[in-house]
């Protein structure tokens, strides 16, 4: 496993994002993990959160790209901390671009924030996490909208590895299979699992055996087939 994304795993332990139980998703699963971004609160996170993203988005994608779409409401800082951490990392200029929830009629008119998308932009979108993919579902009408734009793919934090709509393939291989762009994550809950399983992480082990079976029985039921 890479080291960026070893990193990150126990940068996800560390802010609290990544929590290991019984939880309750939206989506009505029973859940022996949760994964929120909305833990990256300083400035510090924030910033080391975007690095993680623009080095997995220059090893995946490369710099064949003009713009980071993030959908609202948790793709927005997102975009904004990565482009800032590519510029820094990689010396190029990336425009971060979002929507709104709701049209502005005013001043900075129109359903997008930052830099207005133009015909030939090429585009990466940059989300947290996607369990299902119905968020995509959402943000793909509102980018393809705006411009004649080519999406080159999707970067999100965390691949749950569970099964999409369709309740056949995982989420991401199911955008790729619906949209015709790749999708890809930092790192995978194999990973995750793979590097905190019964290993101590500053003196605690997050992943015991109790919580490798709780996972194993949830992907049993819910995880893509390998």
């Amino acid at each position: 496993m890479e080291q960026y994304k070893q990193e990150f795993i126990e940068f996800m332990v560390d802010c609290g994002v990544l929590q290991f139980g019984d939880f309750t998703l939206k989506s009505g699963r029973k859940s022996p993990f949760f994964m929120n971004a909305g833990g990256y609160v300083t400035g510090g996170q924030l910033r080391r959160l975007g690095q993680y993203y623009a080095h997995a988005i220059h090893n995946t994608y490369g710099d064949d790209f003009d713009v980071l779409f993030g959908p609202a409401y948790k793709g927005i800082p997102l975009s904004v901390v990565t482009a800032a951490a590519y510029s820094e990392l990689y010396g190029k200029e990336i425009r971060y671009c979002s929507n709104r929830k709701e049209m502005k009629d005013h001043g900075d008119v129109g359903i997008l924030l930052g830099s207005k998308l133009q015909d030939g932009d090429r585009v990466v979108i940059i989300e947290d996490v996607t369990t299902s993919g119905k968020s995509i579902e959402e943000t793909f009408p509102i980018i393809k909208a705006q411009a004649d734009i080519e999406i080159k793919g999707l970067m999100v934090s965390l691949n749950r590895e569970e099964v999409g709509q369709s309740g056949k393939v995982g989420a991401l291989t199911e955008i790729q299979e619906k949209y015709g762009f790749p999708a890809s994550a930092i790192v995978s809950m194999s990973e995750v699992t793979e590097y905190l399983y019964n290993k101590p992480y500053k003196g605690e082990i997050y992943i015991n055996d109790e919580i490798k079976g709780a996972l194993d029985n949830y992907f049993a039921q819910y995880g893509i087939k390998k």
